[in-house]
């Protein structure tokens, strides 16, 4: 994935958000996803190929699951 493909891309507010500012927004990108700081959009974007992605969540529903 390349920088240049997050000019269209739709960003959405993460559902987990808890309204305080301090949540990331999620967008859709040539077959993975796009995670940034919604107080920073011009900022650092992180992008996760499709099955890196379902591991990332795995790992962050675990985590949320052990608390």
């Amino acid at each position: 994935m390349k920088a240049n493909n997050l000019t269209g891309a739709q960003w959405r507010t993460s559902t987990r958000s808890s309204g305080t500012g301090q949540c990331v927004e999620v967008a859709n990108v040539d077959g993975g996803m796009a995670v940034r700081d919604s107080k920073d959009r011009s900022g650092p974007t992180l992008l996760f190929g499709a099955a890196s992605w379902r591991i990332f969540l795995a790992h962050v529903i675990a985590e949320g699951s052990a608390r």
